[in-house]
């Protein structure tokens, strides 16, 4: 069986601002996160529309590249780990369980798609699909210390169950995934994207989410309330009203195109009323 392989490489790099392929080296590990989390955007429209989250290589790229959409995870970080494996990095899929939110020491489901890189010997863990806090920055995973990116600084923790990853908000170092090496197949991303995109509990499927990343901003999207997130500044909010306002603002600040979909515009409706 052949490995599957980008139909449109060229497009794909020029979207992240390159003429031709780059040398697979940390500076351009580090440009491709950066740049990726600005022009693909977070989003879980689909889930929402009730439609299936197809995660094969060739729907990911007709989505993403072709149809003005973004996506999550499994297809955001897939799609990232070809173009990496195509450009001639070591990387490979790895999984996480979202603890973002979580008390302290919980464990959830594994449904986490990210990509561990080797390069020059040194391992780095490289996520471009992680919503509103999604690391702007490959990490080193074999160092506690703090790390700095364009955005928040990120610490890895090591523990006997693998890794977490932590996140400074603010004065606090909160825990974002908890995570290990452990090898991955395709049946294991389609069983956590089903559980993600179906299940009744799964916030993919009760709220909407979008995030997007920029030159000292993050924005972020949760049902009606759009926020700006400025680093070193006090966010701007405010409240997106009806379904009409919430597709200008999906596309004007996300660069996103909303399918005219009839059951994902009476989701989104329902959404957004004030509760």
């Amino acid at each position: 069986m052949s490995e599957p392989r980008l139909t449109d490489r060229a497009l794909y790099l020029r979207r992240l601002g390159f003429d031709a392929p780059p040398a697979p080296t940390l500076e351009t590990l580090q440009q491709l996160q950066l740049r990726h989390t600005g022009a693909f955007p977070f989003e879980n429209l689909t889930t929402l529309s009730g439609e299936p989250v197809l995660i094969d290589l060739p729907s990911i790229e007709q989505k993403v590249l072709h149809n003005g959409r973004g996506g999550y995870c499994y297809e955001l970080n897939y799609l990232y780990l070809i173009l990496l494996q195509e450009l001639g990095f070591d990387a490979r899929g790895i999984s996480g369980r979202v603890v973002m939110g979580q008390p302290e020491g919980a464990w959830t489901a594994r449904t986490h798609r990210l990509s561990l890189v080797t390069l020059d010997g040194v391992r780095y863990i490289t996520d471009v699909g992680f919503g509103g806090m999604v690391p702007t920055a490959p990490l080193l995973l074999d160092s506690p210390a703090e790390q700095f990116t364009p955005h928040e600084p990120y610490r890895i923790e090591q523990h006997t169950d693998g890794y977490t990853l932590r996140a400074r908000v603010g004065d606090e170092w909160r825990a974002m995934y908890i995570f290990d090496l452990q090898r991955q197949e395709d049946i294991d991303y389609s069983v956590g994207n089903w559980y993600v995109s179906t299940h009744p509990e799964s916030s993919f499927a009760k709220q909407l989410m979008v995030a997007r990343t920029g030159e000292g901003w993050r924005r972020t999207l949760n049902n009606g309330s759009f926020a700006i997130h400025r680093i070193g500044h006090e966010s701007e909010r405010r409240q997106v009203d009806d379904v009409p306002q919430l597709s200008a603002l999906l596309e004007s600040e996300f660069g996103i195109r909303v399918p005219p979909h009839a059951t994902l515009m009476h989701t989104l409706e329902r959404l957004i009323k004030p509760q």
